[in-house]
């Protein structure tokens, strides 16, 4: 089971390469984290160890490394959401990005347990 939400509207800009004022960049980021709490707010939270989805969505793409950096705000958000800090291993973020008018989706969906990983001391 996945627990997704849309956001239309936001747009998930590379903030490491703008020539924005830091108080301009900081106020967008303030302003993407609080958009993406309020949405998460719905959704009950799962149960570690999962996945979280971030789908940037505009009418271009980015290189890896910069749709990476422009999903940072709503990460920090989604891990505020789930209470952890957003290096927690116990959670696995990937980013994606598909071709549509500006938004963002985020998924979150329980991890799959690995093939052949014992679960418990006596390897069942």
């Amino acid at each position: 089971m996945s627990d997704a939400v849309e956001i239309p509207g936001l747009r998930l800009d590379v903030t490491a390469n703008s020539r924005l004022h830091w108080a301009a960049k900081a106020k967008r980021v303030k302003r993407q984290r609080a958009i993406v709490g309020l949405m998460l707010r719905g959704l009950s939270r799962p149960s570690l160890p999962c996945v979280v989805t971030i789908t940037r969505q505009s009418r271009g793409t980015l290189d890896d490394d910069n749709a990476v950096s422009s999903a940072k705000a709503t990460r920090d958000a989604v891990a505020t959401w789930l209470g952890v800090d957003d290096r927690d291993p116990r959670v696995t973020w990937e980013v994606r990005q598909e071709r549509a008018p500006w938004g963002v989706r985020v998924s979150v969906r329980p991890q799959e347990p690995r093939q052949g990983a014992a679960t418990g001391r006596d390897g069942r």
